[in-house]
């Protein structure tokens, strides 16, 4: 028997649209976009209202499909408070061929400007007020199909990469690049990385990113990197720095200057000092089988990490402790897929994909500035309550007065 067919959606399932009102005029700078060849003037769809419906699709439980936002611009409630009109299913799905995702940019600038720090702890105040900026790929699987007509290349892989910036102090990203899944060639993490540096930033790195011509465009941008290296680095020590007592209580090991990269060309050898600090962790042996698909867990440890940056006046713990942050990128993207549902994507076009993952960046940052916290599970399941009408507006508040300051 095939599944229970879902019932529709109704006016009373879309309630709290209201609070809508402060983003939606930000989005009237996307009215025109896309417009320049209708000169007939009769386009039914516009990029601020299929925003708007993605927002709708982030926040109400209900509305879980394509097909259900098109329900919900029948409504006279959404059509009211969204000011969009009724869309055709053909229109959701076509339009955002001609939709510039990199429109979005500016307005989740300016709401990252209204942002205050909510994650920020007196430890890094020695990072110079650079942003500290987590960096990490994830992986969302589409259809053989959807992947080569979206990035007009073949996929071995039938994926596609999210590389996310994600600033630690605000805890919402500042940027998310889709790419294939290959991680090769222009897909690479590393170079697109590269090609999205900034200036007065402190970018924390796993493994995958040790590459020196990347530490070295960092250091050109202005910017700081920290960054775990492989267990079998080689390297020279030049320093070997002492520890203090809070070094030693955080796990720290050494702290050393290393001559690192000998033998390599001109061009990938560091053009900077570089600081190693070597902390005490679990050590694990490789789990799974030979083949590397049925391995588990990540690479084998020796019990030893290494973390190289090259911010050499910071204390060796604050570094440890830097890289530890790391982690909260790995919450976040489960957030991004579990909570706001962007494991399933509801668009077959890159644009379309881009828009969809631009909104839930501003869906994070209006969690972040309705509350003063960072979007957990629990308020982002009080706020998705009161949009359903299953909850009331004493209610969320009342929720929200009872959250914790986040700790840093």
């Amino acid at each position: 028997m095939g599944a229970p067919k879902r019932d529709d959606v109704c006016e009373k399932d879309i309630v709290g649209l209201k609070y809508f009102d402060k983003i939606l005029s930000m989005l009237d700078v996307l009215r025109d976009v896309g417009t320049e060849r209708d000169r007939a003037g009769n386009r039914n769809l516009h990029m601020d209202e299929y925003c708007a419906l993605i927002l709708l699709y982030l926040f109400n439980p209900i509305v879980t499909s394509l097909r259900a936002m098109q329900q919900a611009s029948e409504l006279k409630n959404v059509q009211k408070k969204l000011a969009c009109s009724r869309s055709s299913l053909g229109s959701l799905s076509e339009s955002v061929a001609v939709f510039d995702p990199k429109r979005i940019k500016p307005i989740i600038e300016e709401l990252g400007r209204k942002l205050q720090p909510i994650n920020r702890n007196d430890l890094f105040k020695d990072v110079s007020g650079k942003k500290m900026t987590l960096v990490d790929g994830s992986i969302v699987k589409v259809l053989p199909w959807l992947s080569q007509a979206m990035l007009q290349k073949s996929s071995d892989k039938n994926t596609i990469r999210m590389h996310t910036f994600f600033e630690v102090d605000k805890y919402v990203p500042s940027d998310i690049v889709v790419t294939g899944g290959s991680g090769r060639g222009e897909d690479d993490e590393r170079a697109v990385t590269e090609k999205h540096l900034e200036a007065n930033r402190v970018y924390v790195m796993d493994r995958g990113y040790a590459k020196f011509t990347l530490f070295n465009a960092i250091v050109v941008k202005e910017s700081s990197y920290v960054c775990r290296i492989r267990d079998n680095s080689r390297y020279g020590v030049e320093t070997s720095r002492e520890l203090t007592s809070e070094d030693v209580d955080a796990g720290v090991l050494s702290d050393e200057i290393v001559c690192i990269g000998e033998g390599r060309n001109k061009g990938e050898r560091p053009d900077h000092p570089i600081r190693i600090v070597t902390v005490r962790t679990t050590p694990h042996p490789r789990r799974g089988g030979k083949r590397k698909s049925d391995q588990t867990g990540g690479p084998p440890s020796d019990g030893k990490l290494r973390i190289a940056t090259d911010m050499l006046d910071p204390p060796a713990h604050v570094i440890s402790e830097i890289y530890r942050r790391r982690w909260q990128i790995e919450t976040f993207f489960r957030f991004l897929k579990h909570l706001l549902g962007c494991r399933h994507l509801i668009s077959t076009q890159q644009n379309g994909i881009e828009i969809q993952l631009y909104m839930a960046i501003i869906a994070c940052m209006l969690i972040s500035l309705w509350t003063g916290r960072k979007p957990t599970k629990r308020t982002y399941e009080m706020v998705c309550h009161f949009f359903t009408g299953w909850a009331s507006e004493e209610e969320l508040l009342a929720h929200i007065e009872k959250l914790q300051p986040n700790e840093g």
